[in-house]
């Protein structure tokens, strides 16, 4: 997974937590580390000291700003929101649910306390047209580029999605991704959908070394009209995914492509969905319930206590 960020060059894998003087020395002497860096947010051992102690006594330690608004914490939380809220939707109509949720508006609120927040649980991450730009790869297709069509929700970003980008992308020479709005995830995928919002899992893409382009709020069917837009060689898609039976709808996304012969079913190397995350984490809610309020807490005294960091 962590192979696939294009930013990175190299991966050691069984990486110690806590940064010893003997894990120092290994990074320094075999892998010719200069040095160690970390986001502006602390990250503490259990017995309370800094992880990265020995890194900055040493003076090899550098600190840069933390992405603002978003963390596996901030994720994990809003994954175990989905069980309180789903237990409050239970006891009301749910139709009427449906239909507000797919319509996209905002909170329901009812007598007894409970609120059923819209689609996507509230995100505290605030995208820049720079920060855009820092994930994009700054590069167009040729003239005579064969461009591969992908599109879907890529909730949650996973080894999954990886796979199936990579196998497109060697279907060509750009790899265009279509990312839904949260509306249509919504419409599709139930009334909890999507957990990370547009901008999030837009960014989640665009930092995966086989993509080369994407389209921030794709339509859900695709058209003509895009097929010429985008000069679009080759459409595909996943046998694992969210929405396998597609071609049993009345209206299929994939019409289009398919009636001009460029429509393609890619076998996915591995057999894991956004759901099936989803619900590893929602088995064992109560574990991560406990787990997470303890790392929320710290992230909470981070925010209310942090300082500007200068760069992006």
């Amino acid at each position: 997974m962590v192979n696939a960020v294009k930013w990175v060059d190299e991966v050691i894998p069984e990486a110690p937590y806590a940064i010893t003087e003997e894990f120092m020395k290994k990074l320094f002497d075999e892998y010719n580390i200069d040095y160690i860096i970390h986001g502006d947010d602390p990250c503490v051992l259990p017995d309370g000291t800094d992880a990265y102690a020995h890194a900055k006594k040493a003076g090899r330690y550098k600190q840069i700003k933390r992405t603002e608004g978003v963390s596996s914490t901030d994720i994990v939380g809003r994954m175990l929101l989905c069980v309180r809220e789903r237990n409050i939707a239970d006891t009301h109509n749910h139709s009427s649910l449906q239909r507000q949720f797919s319509n996209g508006r905002g909170q329901q609120k009812f007598e007894d306390g409970g609120v059923v927040a819209s689609g996507t649980r509230v995100s505290h991450f605030l995208p820049t047209s720079r920060r855009i730009v820092q994930f994009s790869n700054g590069r167009s297709p040729g003239p005579d580029a064969r461009i591969v069509y992908i599109d879907g929700a890529f909730d949650l970003f996973h080894a999954g999605h990886v796979e199936i980008l990579r196998l497109a992308r060697d279907r060509g020479d750009f790899l265009l991704v279509g990312i839904h709005t949260d509306q249509t995830v919504s419409a599709t995928r139930g009334l909890h959908r999507p957990i990370m919002s547009l901008h999030e899992r837009s960014l989640s893409v665009l930092a995966c070394r086989y993509v080369d382009e994407v389209i921030i709020g794709a339509p859900w069917e695709v058209s003509k009209d895009m097929i010429t837009t985008f000069n679009i060689s080759l459409v595909v898609h996943g046998t694992t995914a969210e929405n396998t039976d597609f071609q049993k709808e009345q209206s299929n996304p994939y019409a289009v492509p398919i009636s001009l012969g460029i429509f393609q079913i890619l076998d996915s190397p591995l057999d894991i969905t956004t759901t099936t995350i989803i619900r590893r984490i929602v088995s064992n809610h109560e574990a991560y319930q406990k787990r997470n309020e303890k790392k929320g807490e710290s992230e909470k005294k981070y925010y209310e206590s942090k300082t500007h960091v200068s760069g992006d």
